[in-house]
């Protein structure tokens, strides 16, 4: 009885040993949506006294996480709206913000993925803040952001505002 407990025991380990590795060797398509939409908030943000060369390494690879055909159409109320077409204009948009601003803090929060049946696109719904320097209160947005798998990588290729009642 001892015996068969113990086997019993060792397998279960080794099972959830395996189910572990998979899952972290083989992530799901949703798990690395949420790590792309982690380095996007990391590359939008601007840390204070960013040198020049990281500040262009920063919007270098938040341009790289978008499509090369990527849509981005951003309506903030009070503020001019924002319309990008292709990785370059985004590349460049975001160089031109970091030499405007000396801070940027992006978060996202609520993030909700939708993979389409064909498990090569998905939707994301989030909301994002980005607090200012200036701003008493932090930017607050619900953004729709639309993910294309290309080559085994989730991309950006649309974002826009979600309009909601205000």
């Amino acid at each position: 009885m001892k015996d068969g407990f113990v086997r019993l025991a060792l397998l279960l380990a080794l099972a959830s040993g395996v189910f572990w590795c998979w899952h972290y060797l083989f992530p799901g398509p949703e798990l690395l949506i949420r790590k792309q939409l982690a380095q996007l908030a990391l590359a939008a943000s601007i840390s204070p006294n960013e040198a020049p060369l990281a500040r262009l390494a920063k919007a270098q690879r938040l341009a790289e996480l978008f499509a090369r055909d990527a849509q981005v159409n951003v309506e903030v109320p009070g503020r001019a709206d924002q319309t990008f077409s292709g990785r370059e204009e985004v590349q460049q948009a975001a160089l031109g913000a970091r030499a405007l601003l000396s801070t940027l803090q992006v978060t996202f929060v609520d993030v909700n993925v939708t993979l389409a049946a064909n498990k090569h696109s998905a939707i994301t719904h989030l909301t994002a803040t980005a607090d200012m320097p200036g701003e008493r209160l932090p930017e607050v947005e619900e953004l729709e952001i639309g993910f294309t798998n290309v080559d085994n990588a989730w991309l950006i290729n649309k974002v826009q505002t979600v309009k909601t009642l205000r």
